[in-house]
Formats: structure tokens, C-alpha cells, sequence
């Protein structure tokens, strides 16, 4: 068996860089989507339910790419095609979502946003899984930390401007961030535009600068042969035999991947819970809003929302994008070393930590509250916020150091146990364990904030630190074979 050759850093960066592109759309939208959805109408318990289609997306598109990429081999390469096609079909839908009220001739704003919302995420995930098996096929064996190191840094590169580019666009370039009941704010309309446009140029850096191995070359790499691997996958196979080994591969994965989806479920569920609840969290507990101004059929009564209660609605969807922005930040600084730390404590060690500061992060949420207002200066810009709000970053220095481990360690654990004809369809498959939590945290979320915490958001924050410490605990259990 021949062995990869060693990849320079720029070479491992150009593997990767598309990825910036992609989770800065992605980004875009955790940071916006409960708050455009709510402009159009949504009430607050129903959010967990429309964001359900996230998750459903990538069970349903994840597998499916990864089975017919690890089958693809032509003149774009394995992996390239299917990361170019889901970048364009994303930026497509991110162009289309935010002008939803314009299309209310044809059908509800709120059923054009829900539908471009579903498709803009399944052309994500239809990105994701050739992006992870791509470092994968890539990247040596000795690489593969400093590979998904690079990558994570990569991501959160794009996490933090995508987090932030409404903001940007609000108090810099002086868009209108309001928005009344059916509309969408001009800052994230534009916002939309961008993080389309950065997507499909990173995604085509990708493609033309990354020149993936011929099969023969990679099957050579991995000890197996490449004319017999091509028969085996030349094989046409009833859709009932396809079902059944595609089933028959869940029952036969190795141990890691079932130890590691326990681990996925509760941070997964964490995850999903913060996306959808930052937003009225923030609203409720920072700016002091009560919880009956996220009530659809109360908003229903006025024939115009107040001043001050969009004001301040509009204020706490960009300070989000803040919020979000900084645990990208502190995930992109802490991906730097994040490789050498795994190198020299054990990936174990470093990813149950990491989810340990992620539980303090979430669940110390609860120790703030409205607060008086304070000038502070951004940079690029100075704005008047509560004086909890600029409190709010701490926590996130932890969220962003679980974030940075999520997206690497479980990876790097992973590849050291698949068979290299099988990466890709065993990495969707592993899609599950982040697919399945969120969907549960979706069916769930909802009613647990209604009935459970009467609609006060930050009580499900602190719910989710309770969820992440028990992903940090599930660590102990997970047999990294390649240590």
C-alpha cells in the first residue's frame, strides 16, 4: 500500500476553502431565519417546528450524496461535482428566501419562505458531506488533524462575517433593520445577497484549485483495487437489494460511529435549541420584552406593531448575528490550536473539554438580565445596547470552543474506522446522528417552551447547557482506535 503524499498548508486550505463560503450561508441563515419566519408570521412555539426541515433535509440528502459521490469519478472529480451543483442551487434559494412577500401573488409569504427555507438547506447538506469526505480522500493519515483543524477554522471564518454581515449592513452602511408584520428587513434581504454570492465564488475557488486523485491513484493509496472496486459499484442492484444494504451497513457500523451518535444527540439537540431560541431569548431576558409580543394572534390585534416594540425586536436580531459572530470567532482561534491539543492530550480529552465549556457557556445564560444601556464601540462602528447584551459574549467564548470540537473531533475519531470505499456513504450515514437530535429537538423544543418554561426562552438556553454536560459526559465512553 502506497502511502498519500504529504499536502502543503495551502493545499490543505484550497481543499477547504469552499466550505468559508458555504457556513457563511449557513450562518446567514441560523442567525436569520426564526427572525424572517417571524416577520411573516410565525408564532413563537411554532419556530422549532418550521426549522425541523433543517435537519429532515440533511437525513434525507446526506446519505443519498455520499453513496453516489463515493460512485462518482469523472472529469470534474468525486467530490467536486456535487459541491458545485449544491452551491448553486444554495445561492439560488439564499436570492429567492428573503423577497418571500414579493411572490404573495402566487402563494402565502410564509409558504414561499418555508419552501426556499428547505431548499436553500438541502443544497447545503448537498455541500457538507462531499466537503468532510473530501478532506477524507485528500488529506494523509498523519494530516488528518491539522486537515479538520483547517477546516473548522475555515467554517468559522464564514460563520463570523455571515453572523455579523446584517449588522454590518444596518449600522455601518445605514440599511433599515425593522420590519413589520409580512415584510423582511432591507439589512437582511441584502444580507441574503452577499452570502449568495460569497458561497458560489469560495465553492468555485475549491473546484478549480483542489485536483482530486484518479481512482486508480486513490485506491492505490488504500491497499484495494481500483478495477475491482469499479466493478462492485458498476453493479445494478434492485432498489430493494440498494435499501437492504444500505440498512444492512447501519446495523454493520463500527462501535466509534455508535458511541460517537450518543455523544452527537445531546449536543445536536443543544445546537438546535440555540439556533432557534437565541433570537426572542435575548429579546425577552436582555431587552425586556414580554413574551406576548412574539404571539402571532396578539400581534393580530394591532394595526401596527409599536415603535419601540419593533425597534427593539430589530436591535436584538442584529445583536445575534453579534453573538453568533463571536462564538465563531473564539471557535476560529481556538481550531488554530486545536490540532496540536488533540496531538498531544488525545482527541477524547480535548472534544469531552471542549463540550464541558460549551454546558458553562449555555447554561450561564440565566445569570443575566435587562440592564442599562451602554455605549460600546465595534470597531467598525459604535452602537447602545443593554449593558447585559456586551455580557452575553463571555458565555460565548465556551459555546465557541464546544462549536470549533463539534465540527472536528467527531471526524477525526471517525475516519480512523471506515473502510476508504465506503467513507462516503458512512459519513452520511453518520449525518444521522446530527439529523435525528435536531429533529427530536424540533418535535420537542416547542412544546417544552410553552408548557414547561411559559414561553420564556432563556429557560431553554440553560436547558440545552444541561444537554451539551451530558455529550461531555458520553465522551468517556467512545473508543478512538487510532489511539
Amino acid at each position: 500500500m502506497q502511502n498519500k503524499p504529504q499536502l502543503s498548508f495551502w493545499q490543505i486550505w484550497n481543499v477547504s476553502f469552499g466550505f468559508l463560503g458555504v457556513q457563511f450561508g449557513f450562518a446567514l441563515q441560523n442567525a436569520n431565519v426564526s427572525r424572517i419566519l417571524s416577520d411573516l408570521g410565525a408564532d413563537l412555539h411554532s419556530l422549532s417546528y418550521f426549522w425541523i426541515l433543517a435537519p429532515l433535509m440533511g437525513l434525507i440528502v446526506q446519505p443519498i450524496v455520499g453513496s453516489a459521490s463515493d460512485r462518482t469519478w469523472n472529469r470534474v472529480g468525486r467530490r467536486k461535482p456535487y459541491i458545485l451543483g449544491g452551491a448553486i442551487v444554495s445561492a439560488i434559494a439564499m436570492f429567492l428566501m428573503p423577497n418571500a412577500p414579493l411572490f404573495v401573488t402566487f402563494m402565502m409569504p410564509m409558504l414561499f419562505g418555508i419552501m426556499m427555507f428547505a431548499i436553500m438547506d438541502a443544497s447545503f447538506n448537498v455541500c457538507f458531506q462531499p466537503f468532510r469526505a473530501l478532506v477524507s480522500d485528500m488529506v494523509p493519515d498523519k494530516q488528518r488533524n491539522i486537515g479538520y483543524s483547517v477546516q473548522t477554522l475555515l467554517i468559522n471564518i464564514g460563520a463570523i462575517f455571515g453572523s455579523i454581515l446584517p449588522f454590518v449592513l444596518t449600522n455601518v452602511v445605514g440599511l433599515e433593520n425593522t420590519a413589520q408584520a409580512g415584510e423582511v428587513a432591507p439589512s437582511v434581504v441584502w444580507a441574503f445577497y452577499i452570502g449568495g454570492t460569497v458561497l458560489l465564488g469560495s465553492v468555485l475557488w475549491t473546484v478549480i484549485r483542489t485536483k482530486e486523485y484518479k481512482p486508480k491513484d486513490f485506491y492505490a493509496y488504500k491497499g484495494m483495487d481500483a478495477e475491482e472496486v469499479a466493478k462492485e459499484q458498476q453493479q445494478k442492484l434492485p432498489l430493494v437489494k440498494r435499501l437492504a444494504n444500505f440498512f444492512g451497513l447501519m446495523k454493520t457500523m463500527p462501535d466509534t460511529m455508535k458511541q460517537l451518535a450518543v455523544v452527537q444527540f445531546f449536543s445536536w439537540f443543544a445546537l438546535y435549541v440555540m439556533w432557534v431560541y437565541t433570537n426572542p431569548a435575548i429579546a425577552q431576558q436582555i431587552w425586556g420584552l414580554e413574551t406576548k409580543w412574539f404571539d402571532h394572534d396578539y400581534l393580530a390585534t394591532f394595526e401596527k406593531v409599536p415603535e419601540h416594540i419593533v425597534q427593539a425586536k430589530g436591535a436584538a436580531g442584529d445583536w445575534v448575528g453579534i453573538l453568533f459572530a463571536a462564538y465563531s470567532l473564539f471557535a476560529a482561534v481556538f481550531a488554530v490550536f486545536l490540532s496540536k491539543l488533540a496531538d498531544k492530550f488525545g482527541r477524547k480529552m480535548v472534544y469531552g473539554l471542549s463540550l464541558l465549556a460549551g454546558a458553562v457557556g449555555y447554561t450561564s445564560f440565566g445569570f443575566f438580565g435587562p440592564s442599562e444601556a451602554v455605549a460600546v464601540n465595534l470597531g467598525i462602528t459604535s452602537v447602545t445596547v443593554p449593558q447585559a447584551a456586551v455580557y452575553l459574549i463571555i458565555p460565548m467564548i465556551g459555546v465557541g470552543i464546544a462549536w470549533a470540537a463539534i465540527l472536528a473531533m467527531p471526524y477525526a475519531i471517525l475516519a480512523g474506522s471506515l473502510p476508504a470505499d465506503k467513507t462516503g456513504v458512512y459519513m452520511g450515514i453518520f449525518n444521522f446522528t446530527i439529523a435525528a437530535p435536531q429533529i427530536v429537538s424540533g418535535l420537542t423544543a416547542g412544546l417544552i417552551l410553552s408548557t414547561v418554561f411559559d414561553n420564556e426562552a432563556v429557560n431553554i438556553i440553560i436547558l440545552a447547557g444541561v444537554c451539551m454536560l451530558a455529550a461531555a459526559i458520553a465522551v468517556i465512553f467512545v473508543k478512538d482506535k487510532t489511539e
